[in-house]
């Protein structure tokens, strides 16, 4: 009983788990250079299941061309929460750790299946839950969950279109360096 505890301790607050390797629809990707530096192999699981039910109609039909544009968005996933401050990274290891933890999956987020397993129905009804919740905690996982991957999806210039954004102004892009070096 006390390894037990110790071992669900361990993993709901991230300290059984390090950063993933090339797996799941992310080994697909051609750039196999990277590296993840803070979402673990369940984690990307997550990500994999949430983002087409969060993304809907932007993903592309075609199945290659999704996987890798999943698998894009969860790579920058990972580089965006890797630049957070520690208290941020602990607040998302713990709301990841909790989604991806059997038991809790199954009684907060009603997924019975693993992540790997879910579909993409399962996981909008998951979120929509967590949405329309009266619970402020779901509220705020929700947008967590929601807005890392729309900042991550959105926030690539090759989907830059998909919301209408032309892209930076003339101006800006000769102005300032970060866009020269682009």
């Amino acid at each position: 009983m006390f390894l037990g505890t110790v071992s669900v301790t361990a993993g709901l607050s991230g300290c059984a788990t390090g950063p993933a390797s090339r797996l799941g629809a992310v080994a697909t990707r051609m750039d196999a250079r990277y590296q993840f530096r803070f979402l673990t192999t369940e984690d990307v699981d997550l990500f994999e299941a949430l983002l087409p039910a969060i993304l809907g109609s932007a993903l592309p039909e075609q199945p290659n061309a999704r996987r890798m544009m999943i698998a894009g968005t969860v790579e920058r996933i990972d580089a965006g929460i890797h630049k957070f401050g520690p208290a941020n990274q602990k607040e998302l290891r713990q709301l990841f750790d909790l989604l991806n933890f059997g038991p809790t999956r199954v009684t907060i987020a009603r997924v019975w299946p693993s992540w790997r397993n879910a579909s993409t129905a399962q996981a909008d009804a998951f979120l929509e839950r967590w949405r329309s919740s009266r619970i402020g905690l779901f509220n705020n996982g929700y947008m967590a969950l929601t807005k890392i991957s729309n900042v991550a999806f959105y926030g690539c210039q090759e989907n830059w279109h998909l919301s209408g954004y032309p892209g930076p102004p003339e101006w800006a892009v000769q102005a300032l360096p970060q866009f020269r070096n682009a």
